[in-house]
């Protein structure tokens, strides 16, 4: 049967289609992959000099008395299911009497209000703050409503606090955590640790692909970026700053020195880090072990469906790369420059990925018109050849590092998993760059940034108030 007129245009417009696509997606794919394989050059050299060893925390300084008060802010919005296992855990795990956990809630929340007071009991540790303004509004405002509070008690009791933490209302903390974070502020204005999605028996899939990337990036990108001493982003979580660095940021915003957080920001947390660097102060990513070898690490559970993923990773999106830019612009240096931009590539990530995808499909419908007998495929120029096998060879370059560390942290089977939820992986960043962007242009006409906060049901500490026979420090790997 001759083929007819129309589907050999269709045929040769599929050839100009897979032409135009291999060469977009093999150019910026072996750009990423350069920019990657920098960072792992720069991580097995400090490997090889010894620098990236974990440091390690005895038991008897792990529950000593902090140099000065740690405040604990946690903002909750509907957070009933959770919020309880944070509070009861954290009063039983940190042994030390002079930290005060500021619980942000909201007045037309009284769920949330109950489960906390309920964990809290009598506990003077526990001070939970509820503004006038009905809920939700952004996590920043309500973070700068604890904020209040905290300059209004240290007013009212003539004493200063020493350092600001801040955590989410689903996670777990390690008993370290206070230590390592106090005695990290007597040389630096800002610390992070690490944090440990834990593992969804019930997804497996797209709850698992946070364990394979956070830690990667937390056990390898965010070293480098300490050694190399450009600014560390704050994760919202683990992480502390000392107390006069966030007055300096308070002032710098305004309104009278009672604001750190932007709270026109998706991703207020991010942006706070930066600028510890830009108001001169010192940052770090520490990685600290204790006496059986657990990670000082937030342990939580991610979103555990496609749909919920997509949503938090757009929020990300959203606020680091297209806020990011519009509000901190570009850094100066080498370094900053460099991570700025590996902070904000999101976007172009999902545009190359979805164009690597639209390939498959292009490549199958060229494979069933050759079957047909029409003409399929064209054969490849040699430049092209040549960067397609640069591209695979980068690609089982990225397979090995996401086993190695997977593996690491998580067991050989979650090593091995690793490599089977990159289309996964892949799928979410595609559907998160393409929401993050229409989120961005409607906030470019005038949309009021929302907060679009992801739902909690389960907490890693859910079994130790169930009485399961789980150890703490197995826990706070």
């Amino acid at each position: 049967m001759q083929p007819t007129p129309v589907l050999q245009y269709a045929v040769a417009w599929l050839q100009v289609a897979e032409h135009e696509l291999l060469l977009f997606t093999a150019f910026w794919f072996i750009l990423g992959a350069i920019d990657d394989f920098a960072v792992d050059l720069c991580w097995i050299g400090l490997r090889l000099r010894g620098r990236c060893r974990d440091e390690r925390i005895t038991r008897q300084a792990a529950v000593a008395p902090l140099e000065g008060r740690a405040a604990v802010f946690i903002a909750a919005w509907d957070e009933a299911a959770v919020i309880g296992h944070t509070i009861s855990h954290a009063l039983s795990a940190w042994r030390q009497d002079d930290f005060t956990i500021y619980l942000g809630c909201y007045g037309n929340d009284p769920a949330t209000i109950a489960a906390a007071s309920q964990a809290a009991g009598n506990d003077p540790r526990v001070r939970i703050v509820i503004g006038d303004t009905p809920g939700p509004t952004t996590k920043a405002d309500c973070l700068n409503r604890i904020y209040t509070a905290l300059c209004a008690d240290e007013r009212r009791y003539g004493r200063r606090y020493r350092s600001v933490i801040l955590h989410d209302s689903e996670d777990m903390v390690h008993p370290a955590e206070l230590a390592v974070v106090d005695r990290a502020l007597a040389h630096a204005d800002f610390v992070q640790l690490p944090v440990r999605p834990e593992l969804q028996p019930d997804s497996p899939w797209v709850g698992g692909h946070y364990a394979d990337e956070f830690t990667e990036s937390h056990a390898k990108a965010l070293v480098v970026r300490d050694a190399l001493g450009a600014a560390i982003p704050a994760a919202g979580v683990g992480c502390g700053f000392s107390r006069e660095m966030i007055a300096r940021i308070a002032w710098r915003r305004g309104q009278g020195g009672s604001a750190p957080f932007a709270a026109e920001c998706l991703t207020e947390d991010y942006e706070l880090g930066l600028l510890v660097r830009r108001e001169g102060g010192r940052s770090r990513f520490l990685r600290v072990r204790d006496e059986e070898g657990n990670l000082v690490a937030t342990r939580a559970y991610f979103p555990a469906t496609v749909e919920t993923s997509v949503r938090q990773k757009s929020r990300w999106i959203h606020g680091i790369a297209f806020q990011g830019w519009d509000r901190l612009g570009w850094s100066k240096g080498g370094a900053d420059l460099w991570m700025a931009l590996r902070d904000r590539r999101g976007p172009l990530t999902a545009i190359v990925l979805a164009c690597g995808y639209a390939l498959v499909v292009v490549e199958g419908l060229l494979a069933l018109a050759g079957f047909s007998g029409l003409q399929g495929g064209v054969p490849l120029s040699p430049v092209l050849g040549f960067m397609l096998q640069i591209c695979f060879a980068c690609f089982l370059w990225r397979c090995m590092h996401r086993f190695g560390f997977t593996t690491r942290e998580y067991g050989m089977f979650e090593g091995l998993s690793s490599i089977a939820r990159i289309p996964v992986a892949n799928y979410i960043a595609i559907m998160a760059g393409r929401r993050a962007l229409w989120g961005y242009v409607r906030s470019l006409r005038g949309m009021a940034v929302r907060w679009d906060k992801t739902s909690h049901e389960g907490h890693p500490a859910a079994p130790l108030a169930a009485g399961a026979p789980l150890a703490v420090g197995a826990l706070a790997r």
